[in-house]
């Protein structure tokens, strides 16, 4: 019997929007922001689907936890083939501990064969949550995976490393993060977006799951990155191997 697949997917700000730092500087400005599916949560519900359509897994459950709004990268995974969603409620900025710890509840209940997820979100970077979850369920795990294959109860997993590639094989059940590298996301046609508006997705409020959130981390600042100076043209290298030398005895004197 084929098996069934969870993607967690996290909503963040679109990356082609120009990111804005919070007048008083708690955090990043998201409102009246356009959202969507984090980047490396696309790789991995392409490679949920993949699998499915290869014949591995006949479900792929799509997950995700936050606010309404979250509903929208939901629909973008069920659009690109995930059979129903599930949202866990919420307007509190959870770290990502608290994440993992719901996602845990969420594999405990769904007893999913593999789970997947973007090897990490882009408005945190943090690349915690799927190794966090793996400890919480005492599954295996292959991190920054550039490609999958599932055969019978075992997952073979090329990873991206330091030093090129490396191959891992894991047992089923498992937990996987996806790299970039995995494979090229679908682009949604309009019927299948229309579709899965008909899909099913449970929401359920995060009280459902009786999980300590409660914040470890205390964010002092946050502040934008200095404006970057405008270049200097140079007439010849000569020109230019002068400035940096004149750069560099500069630097040598301040320190």
């Amino acid at each position: 019997m084929a098996g069934k697949i969870l993607v967690a997917v996290k909503r963040v700000v679109d990356h082609n929007v120009r990111i804005r730092v919070k007048p008083d500087g708690s955090g990043v400005e998201t409102q009246g922001v356009r959202m969507s599916m984090n980047p490396f949560c696309k790789h991995a519900v392409e490679a949920a689907v993949a699998l499915c359509e290869a014949g591995s897994a006949e479900e792929v459950v799509v997950v995700s936890i936050g606010p309404k709004g979250a509903t929208d990268a939901i629909l973008t995974g069920l659009a690109m083939g995930g059979h129903r969603g599930i949202l866990v409620e919420t307007d509190e900025t959870l770290e990502t501990l608290a994440i993992a710890k719901i996602l845990a509840s969420i594999v405990d209940e769904e007893k999913p064969d593999l789970v997947l997820l973007g090897k990490q979100a882009v408005d945190d970077d943090s690349n915690h949550v799927g190794q966090m979850l793996a400890a919480l369920t005492d599954r295996p795990q292959a991190t920054f995976a550039s490609e999958i294959t599932w055969d019978g109860d075992t997952l073979t997993v090329t990873r991206e490393v330091d030093y090129g590639r490396a191959k891992v094989s894991l047992t089923l059940p498992a937990v996987v993060t996806a790299d970039l590298r995995l494979n090229t996301p679908r682009n949604a046609a309009l019927p299948m977006v229309m579709k899965a508006r008909s899909k099913p997705l449970s929401v359920r409020p995060l009280g459902d799951f009786g999980i300590d959130t409660a914040p470890r981390l205390v964010t002092e600042k946050v502040s934008a990155p200095p404006e970057r100076g405008g270049g200097q043209a140079v007439k010849s290298v000569e020109e230019l191997a002068a400035i940096i030398a004149e750069d560099v005895a500069a630097m040598e004197g301040a320190s």
